[in-house]
C-alpha cells in the first residue's frame, strides 16, 4: 500500500514573488497558499528570503544598509503531475510579476505524525501479552487442541524445557496434520458433545505437538519497536508473533489486536486535526472493493458454494434492493443449521465433499445487523469502532446503505505498515 495518493514520481511547483505583492488587497503569498489548500494539494510551504533581486535588478535585504523589506518569497508545493497541472491555470493569472517553475521529483516518503497513527517508538515489550499460553513439543495433540479450545486461541507457541521457542501450532496446522475436522472458530460453535467426541478421537492418536507444529517459527525481540513488528507481520502474513528476550526465551506474544489497541490508546489519536489532501486517512482509501456478498434468498448449498468460490469465511447478505442487512460466517452456518447436516457441512467447507441440500436461506442463517460505516470515516475512528464493538469487519456503505467495500484487521495492518516504511 502506498504512503499516500501521491505517486513516487511527483512534481514540485515553485512560485517566486515578492513580499509586497497583493491580490485583491490581500498578501499574494497568503492567497496562493489558501488556493493550494482548497484545491487539495498535498502540502505547500512559504519561504521568506533574507536577500535577493529580480527582474528590476534591485536588491532587497533585511540589512540596515539596504533598509528594504520587499523581500523575495518562494512558495513550494509537491503533488502528483495531474494535480499540479490543474492548479497552474488557476494561479497563473494571479502572478503579475514573478516566476513559476516546475520540475519532476521522486517522492521518498510523505507522512507526519497525524498520518501515522501507530506509536512506532513504543517497544514490543510495552504492547505484548505477557505470560502467554504455550505448548510443549511432547504434548499430545488432543491436549493441545483442548487448550486451544479452552482459551479460544488460533495459534499457540511451542517451547522446550529451556523456554526456547521451537515452533507454533495453529488451527490450520491441526487441520492439515492432525486431521481436525474444522477451524477453531467453527469448533467453538459446535455442540459440546460433538467437540468431546472429536477430542476422544484425538486422544486415541499417538501424534505429538512436535509432529504438527510449524517450524522454524518467526519471532521478534521484546526490545524491537512496534513499527518493525508491523512490518514483520505484514511481510510474513502472520496475525501474531512470539516475543523473546535477551536469553532467547519466550516472554510474550504480540497480536494484531495488541497493535490496534495501541493505536486507539495513543494520545495523539484522541483529537485529530484536519488532515492534508492527498493523504490516506479515510476508510475509502484502504477498503477492499472485492468483498464477498450474497442475496438473502439463496439456499444453503448455494451459500456454501459461494463462500468456497470466493475463498472467504464470511459474506455480506443483501436484501432485494441490494442493501446490506447481515453477515454470515462459516461458524454461523454450523450454529444455525440442524445438527444432522453438520458433518456434511464440515466436509464441504474443507472441500472434501458436496454441500448438503437444504431450504435454509442466507436470510435465515445470517447474523442480523452489520457494523456499517461511511466511506469518509477517518481510519482512526474506524479502528476505535472495531475495537469498541469487538468486530473484525466493518462494512462500508453508500448513502443508500448498499455495500461498497470492506475493512478488516488485515487491511488496517497494511495501512499501518505503509506508514512505517518508505515508498
Amino acid at each position: 500500500m502506498p504512503q499516500s495518493h501521491i505517486p513516487q514520481n511527483a512534481q514540485r511547483l515553485c512560485i517566486y514573488i515578492s513580499e509586497s505583492d497583493r491580490w485583491r488587497s490581500k498578501a499574494l503569498h497568503a492567497v496562493l497558499l489558501q488556493v493550494l489548500k482548497e484545491k487539495g494539494i498535498a502540502g505547500a510551504t512559504v519561504f521568506r528570503g533574507m536577500a535577493g533581486f529580480g527582474a528590476h535588478s534591485r536588491i532587497s535585504s533585511t540589512s540596515v544598509e539596504v533598509l528594504s523589506m520587499d523581500l523575495p518569497i518562494v512558495i513550494e508545493a509537491i503533488d502528483c503531475p495531474e494535480k499540479i497541472r490543474s492548479i497552474l491555470s488557476v494561479i497563473d493569472p494571479m502572478i503579475r510579476e514573478g516566476l513559476i517553475t516546475l520540475e519532476d521529483v521522486q517522492l521518498i516518503k510523505y507522512t507526519h505524525r497525524y498520518l501515522n497513527p501507530l506509536p512506532v517508538d513504543r517497544y514490543v515489550s510495552e504492547c505484548m501479552t505477557v505470560n502467554p499460553i504455550h505448548l510443549s513439543p511432547q504434548m499430545n495433540v488432543a491436549d493441545a487442541w483442548r487448550r486451544m479450545l479452552q482459551h479460544s486461541l488460533k495459534a499457540i507457541p511451542v517451547i522446550d524445557e529451556q523456554k526456547n521457542v521451537v515452533g507454533i501450532v495453529t488451527d490450520e496446522d491441526m487441520l492439515v496434520r492432525a486431521n481436525i475436522q474444522q477451524r477453531l472458530s467453527i469448533a467453538l460453535r459446535l455442540p459440546e458433545e460433538i467437540r468431546n467426541q472429536q477430542l476422544g478421537q484425538l486422544e486415541a492418536s499417538p501424534m505429538l505437538v512436535e509432529q504438527v507444529m510449524s517450524k522454524p517459527v518467526i519471532t521478534i525481540h521484546e526490545k524491537e519497536t512496534l513499527d518493525k513488528a508491523v512490518r514483520l507481520m505484514v511481510k510474513s502474513g502472520l496475525k501474531r508473533l512470539p516475543v523473546i528476550n535477551d536469553e532467547q526465551k519466550l516472554c510474550g506474544v504480540l497480536s494484531r489486536l495488541d497493535i490496534l489497541q495501541q493505536v486507539v490508546d495513543s494520545p495523539i489519536n484522541q483529537c485529530l486535526p484536519e488532515l492534508p489532501g492527498g493523504s490516506i486517512n479515510t476508510v475509502f482509501d484502504i477498503m477492499r472493493k472485492d468483498f464477498p456478498s450474497i442475496a438473502q434468498n439463496v439456499d444453503l448449498p448455494t451459500l456454501i458454494n459461494e463462500m468456497l468460490r470466493k475463498g472467504s469465511h464470511r459474506v455480506i447478505v443483501t436484501d432485494d434492493d441490494g442493501k446490506a442487512i447481515g453477515l454470515i460466517s462459516d461458524s454461523d452456518i454450523i450454529a444455525r443449521v440442524q445438527s444432522t447436516k453438520h458433518n456434511s457441512i464440515l466436509q464441504a467447507l474443507l472441500r472434501r465433499g458436496s454441500a448438503p441440500s437444504g431450504k435454509e436461506t442466507a436470510g435465515e442463517i445470517m447474523s442480523h445487523g452489520i457494523l456499517g460505516v461511511q466511506a469518509n470515516m477517518p481510519i482512526i475512528d474506524a479502528i476505535k469502532l472495531m475495537m469498541e464493538n469487538k468486530r473484525k469487519w466493518l462494512v462500508v456503505l453508500d448513502e443508500q446503505q448498499k455495500p461498497v467495500g470492506l475493512v478488516d484487521r488485515q487491511s488496517i495492518l497494511l495501512f499501518l505498515d505503509s506508514k512505517t516504511t518508505h515508498s
